[in-house]
């Protein structure tokens, strides 16, 4: 099978159909996006941005005066997501390549800087990369340091359906699987243990988990 990093490269120019967006994950990223209540002009950081399915819903929020910072590992899903910026004429847009495990965030807030954003956000959003990632609670740590301290933080991510929907359980354990996803990482839980006033959400028969929440000061 191939690895993670190298799938997504593979297949970055098709994630975009593959990827099940709009029958399935695009009410994750509806919904969180929504409970990050991200004024004109604010600077949102989304974390495993990939082609940039975010962009659309983040740039009503913000407007042209607001900034999206999209980190990203893999050169070729960055590459999509730039392409999809300039199709749409988001001038702002900055896009940096870095493995969230293993980034340094003094090092990513000055190359932020540098292109002419903030070294740290106003809000943090991360839409179904956490679970593809090992050590999730590292990358949780490195862009939490990105955030500004009462900064609005939110987790987008999968689960098994619950209820009736779990007979759905062996087509969403797939999906995840064919994503190199973790769907038994739950990592919206850091939100609920690190953040205050969390706003817990979910869709798709729970299989999609949406928790955002404000950043406290000594997270």
């Amino acid at each position: 099978m191939i690895p993670i990093a190298g799938k997504y490269s593979t297949f970055a120019q098709f994630y975009d159909v593959m990827s099940g967006e709009y029958p399935v994950y695009r009410a994750g990223r509806e919904i969180g996006i929504q409970k990050l209540r991200q004024p004109s002009g604010a600077q949102v950081l989304d974390v495993g941005c990939g082609t940039g399915l975010n962009f659309s819903l983040l740039q009503r929020q913000i407007t042209p005066d607001g900034i999206i910072v999209g980190i990203d590992r893999s050169p070729e899903m960055l590459e999509q997501a730039r392409r999809r910026a300039e199709r749409n004429g988001w001038t702002n847009v900055i896009l940096i390549q870095a493995d969230a495990t293993e980034l340094s965030p003094t090092d990513i807030g000055s190359r932020i800087t540098t292109q002419g954003g903030r070294s740290q956000s106003d809000a943090v959003l991360a839409t179904y990369a956490l679970s593809l990632m090992k050590d999730w609670e590292t990358a949780w740590a490195n862009i939490v340091s990105l955030a500004a301290p009462g900064a609005s933080l939110c987790v987008v991510d999968m689960q098994k359906p619950v209820g009736l929907a779990t007979a759905l359980t062996p087509l969403a354990r797939a999906a995840c699987w064919l994503g190199g996803s973790d769907i038994d990482a739950h990592p919206w839980t850091a939100v609920e243990r690190d953040c205050v006033d969390v706003i817990a959400a979910s869709t798709r028969g729970g299989h999609l988990q949406i928790r955002s929440g404000t950043r406290t000061t000594d997270t």
